[in-house]
């Protein structure tokens, strides 16, 4: 057992063109669509800062200025509440955001390698910028850090359950035990089908790394889709001896979650814990 490692860096990558939701998405970052009165790659961030996080690097691309601006503080405009700007609270905790382009598309793992100077030596979190954690009064990214540090591991990577006609859409895990805690990786393949999946536990959204893991994208060759995936790098990372899992919270993905939201903007500006129907819902529909 490890002693507790405080990690304070988040990547967010955000940079993908957002197809699945076009024309919504044809001039506007699919993470910047609205849940309830608040921008996807928000909750996001919110969950990443509730864990500790105080410097975020986010990854963006083509068409994503208005992610910048977003999570820079208001200028000359006067909020009445409920409204706030959650920029500025930010900015009084000492939480800062970075940026980065990836200048075109090659998939997760090229994004996440554009992290390298800013990670430095350093442990940090991935949290994906279009997918959003329900449930728990702990923050998932909070346990996953608290796993991470505990157990010395090179990855934490939450899972979540999927139904065997969606292994194509995710990361697909292998697990020693299914039984213990922490889960122990033991295989992960990139999107496979429901003959070649080994298992029904997917990637979910949020990581936990050590910088090991740059070494391992850099060698990693153009993948599934023909882009770097993230997904090899940490099959690399196995042969260190398999990495510790959790298990997480359903997620709300806005990539295939669109249809899904609540009907009237009542519901929508009511925080998602007081919404069990559109949590069922969600459960329901939710894919990667």
């Amino acid at each position: 057992m490890q002693s507790t490692t405080i990690i304070t860096k988040a990547v967010i990558p955000a940079a993908g063109l957002g197809t699945r939701l076009y024309p919504a998405t044809k001039v506007q970052a699919k993470e910047m669509l609205p849940l309830g009165l608040k921008p996807v790659i928000q909750m996001v961030a919110e969950e990443l800062v509730a864990s500790g996080v105080r410097e975020i690097l986010i990854i963006t691309g083509h068409k994503k200025r208005a992610i910048e601006d977003h999570f820079d503080p208001s200028q000359g405009v006067e909020l009445e509440p409920p409204a706030e700007d959650w920029a500025l609270h930010c900015e009084r905790m000492g939480v800062k955001f970075y940026y980065t382009r990836q200048s075109r598309p090659r998939g997760l793992g090229d994004a996440i390698g554009q992290a390298r100077d800013f990670v430095g030596d350093d442990q940090f979190v991935v949290a994906l910028g279009d997918c959003t954690i329900i449930g728990g009064p702990q923050p998932l990214t909070q346990r996953l850090i608290q796993t991470h540090s505990q157990q010395g591991a090179a990855a934490t990577i939450a899972l979540q359950k999927v139904d065997a006609a969606q292994t194509d859409r995710y990361g697909i895990v292998q697990l020693a035990d299914p039984q213990a805690e922490p889960l122990r990786l033991t295989d992960i393949v990139e999107k496979p089908g429901p003959q070649r999946a080994p298992s029904n536990l997917a990637v979910c959204a949020r990581y936990v790394f050590s910088p090991a893991i740059f070494s391992h994208l850099q060698q990693t060759a153009a993948g599934h889709g023909g882009e770097i995936q993230l997904t090899d790098a940490i099959r690399a990372l196995i042969a260190d001896g398999g990495r510790y899992m959790q298990f997480c919270w359903p997620r709300r993905n806005c990539a295939w979650m669109w249809g899904t939201l609540p009907r009237t903007a009542e519901d929508s500006c009511a925080p998602c814990l007081t919404i069990p129907n559109w949590a069922h819902s969600l459960l329901i529909t939710y894919g990667g």
